[in-house]
């Protein structure tokens, strides 16, 4: 991981308030003004009492804070984390490449016909997927390509 995260006060008021009603625990909460919505970040394995019966803690988190909220599962592993991110099941691969200025970037993997959805309706998913990589594992840049790209890619 990265530098320590700090908290501002907001974001440390909502994580202890979605510990209270949810009774999950999660390690982070990063609120995103642009896309109007809260990210956290939960413990290994307590996804679905974060997410609750049917969606319910969710909703009802929803409902108090009144923006949509978004959960990623914590993986001490960056290509398993960055798996947690998007959809696993449109995922064929994750690479994580060293860039020739030393950063790293993480290459994500879709058939061509589901890279929309991977990326999500205005960039979000991968615009989580950038500000978390970042924050989590100094990942300075999270692409997704299609097996053709990545083909192209490596015969340069």
């Amino acid at each position: 991981m990265s530098e320590k995260i700090k908290l501002s006060p907001d974001e440390f008021r909502l994580l202890s308030l979605f510990q209270g009603i949810t009774t999950a625990d999660a390690r982070d909460c990063i609120i995103d003004e642009r896309m109007e919505r809260v990210i956290f970040i939960v413990n290994k394995g307590q996804m679905g009492m974060a997410i609750g019966k049917g969606g319910s803690n969710i909703k009802q988190l929803q409902n108090v804070i009144n923006k949509k909220i978004e959960l990623v599962e914590h993986s001490d592993h960056p290509l398993d984390f960055v798996r947690n991110i998007f959809n696993s099941n449109m995922i064929q691969e994750i690479r994580l490449v060293d860039r020739q200025d030393g950063s790293k970037q993480a290459l994500v993997v879709v058939d061509s016909k589901k890279k929309g959805l991977v990326v999500g309706k205005e960039g979000r998913n991968v615009d989580k997927a950038r500000i978390l990589a970042k924050r989590y594992f100094n990942i300075a840049n999270v692409l997704i390509v299609s097996p053709e790209q990545l083909i192209k890619s490596e015969k340069m």
